[in-house]
């Protein structure tokens, strides 16, 4: 919700997907008691399949099922701009599932990245 308040400030929006149904009617409704549904565009689907419609991403936040993560690196960064950040939530108590995941993201040349032991462990990765 910080997020969505810091970019009302600057007349940006934010983009989410889900795809379950369930938790597209809790998004909703967090976000109509947060006031924030004038930033937040919520897509029903696959972020897979919409990541090409976009470009200019600055911020990408990236907590899906473990067996996607890889496949929304490889789809977000070209589209990042330069300095935009993505940070993987849960790296560290998922260490087994994404390590291919963390693996390409450190060995990365488009990008910065570094893991964050923090909770369950973020991964920060800056376009260069």
């Amino acid at each position: 919700m910080w997020v969505a308040l810091a970019y009302r400030e600057l007349g940006r929006t934010i983009t989410t997907f889900e795809v379950l149904p369930a938790k597209i009617a809790l998004a909703r409704e967090t976000f109509r008691q947060a006031d924030v549904e004038d930033v937040v565009e919520l897509i029903h689907g696959d972020a897979r399949e919409h990541i090409a419609n976009f470009s200019d991403v600055g911020f990408c936040f990236l907590d899906a099922e473990k067996e996607v993560y890889l496949d929304c690196y490889e789809l977000v960064v070209p589209r990042m701009v330069r300095g935009g950040l993505l940070l993987a939530d849960n790296v560290v108590s998922h260490a087994k599932e994404l390590a291919p995941f963390v693996d390409r993201a450190l060995a990365d040349p488009r990008v910065d990245a570094m893991v964050l032991a923090i909770n369950n462990g973020e991964l920060i990765a800056r376009k260069r």
